[in-house]
């Protein structure tokens, strides 16, 4: 069986490294979907979750705020300012956060401050899309 090594970094700790047989994730364009051998690709990636199908055949998501995709033959690599794990997840925080920040949108006194407030609101709304996808799943 062929697999690819996959490491989710985020600012603070490595999220995740092992082998996987497939990944899945939101890059700029529109989802990508990646197999061992790909061939070499860096891009941005959006908000949202990454579905990785492990060697041993189990599911490991984590939610990423952004940040860039390195892809080689036999190495993904995911850079994030933030991932977290899928279990790692918490409604009531990332619901908590959105309201503020659709409060923050209303409030906004210039466009930088509007720029800001969306940009988390976007975030917020993806994060809850990935913990609702995760727990979907399990």
């Amino acid at each position: 069986m062929s697999t690819i090594r996959v490491d989710v970094v985020s600012a603070e700790a490595s999220i995740f490294s092992g082998d996987a047989k497939f990944v899945a994730l939101p890059g700029e364009a529109g989802e990508l979907g990646i197999l061992p051998g790909h061939i070499p690709l860096i891009t941005r990636i959006k908000p949202g979750a990454v579905r990785i199908e492990k060697a041993d055949g189990g599911e490991e998501f984590v939610f990423v705020a952004g940040g860039i995709l390195e892809v080689q033959p036999h190495h993904i690599t995911v850079l994030s300012d933030t991932a977290i794990r899928g279990k790692d997840l918490d409604e009531t925080k990332a619901t908590e956060a959105r309201r503020q920040a659709e409060e923050a949108v209303k409030n906004a006194n210039s466009d930088l401050d509007l720029a800001k407030a969306t940009s988390e609101l976007a975030v917020m709304a993806a994060q809850i899309a990935a913990l609702r996808k995760y727990r979907q799943k399990k």
